[in-house]
C-alpha cells in the first residue's frame, strides 16, 4: 500500500527530518501513556529544508488508526510526520489503540498528548 494517499502535496519535503527523530518521536508516544510528552527541534532544520515555506512550520495533527482525525492538508510538516508514523510498525501499533495528539508550536516544540478515547 502507499502510504503517501493521504497527503495531497506529492512530496516528501519534511520526511527526512521526521525519520532522522523517529526513534525520539516514538518513545515520547509510548511516554505519553503517563502524561503529555514534549520535544524542542532545531528551527534551522525545518527551514533548510523548505525556506519559502509561508504557512509556518506549526500544527495540530490528532491521528488514530493510520490515519488524521483532524484536517492537516494545509501542513506539510504534518503531512510528513502522519507518513513517517504510519510507516513505522511501533507507531502504527499505538495510534491502533489510541488517538495521539502532535502540537508543533512556533517554537518548534513538539508536544505529544495520548487522548481520551471520548475522540475516537
Amino acid at each position: 500500500m502507499n502510504a503517501r494517499f493521504f497527503s495531497s502535496n506529492g512530496t516528501d519535503t519534511y520526511v527526512s527530518l521526521w525519520n532522522k527523530y523517529r526513534p525520539a518521536i516514538l518513545q515520547l508516544m509510548v511516554a505519553a501513556e503517563v502524561g503529555p510528552q514534549q520535544y524542542k527541534f532545531f528551527g534551522h532544520e525545518f527551514k533548510s529544508l523548505n525556506p519559502k515555506e509561508k504557512g509556518g512550520y506549526s500544527f495540530t495533527l490528532q491521528a488514530h488508526q493510520g490515519k488524521a482525525v483532524n484536517n492537516i492538508k494545509k501542513s506539510i510538516v504534518a503531512q510528513d510526520l502522519l507518513y513517517v508514523l504510519v510507516t513505522s510498525k511501533k507507531a502504527s501499533e499505538l495510534m491502533g489503540e489510541s488517538t495521539y495528539e502532535f502540537v508543533m508550536d512556533k517554537q518548534f516544540n513538539l508536544s505529544i498528548s495520548k487522548v481520551n478515547a471520548s475522540l475516537n
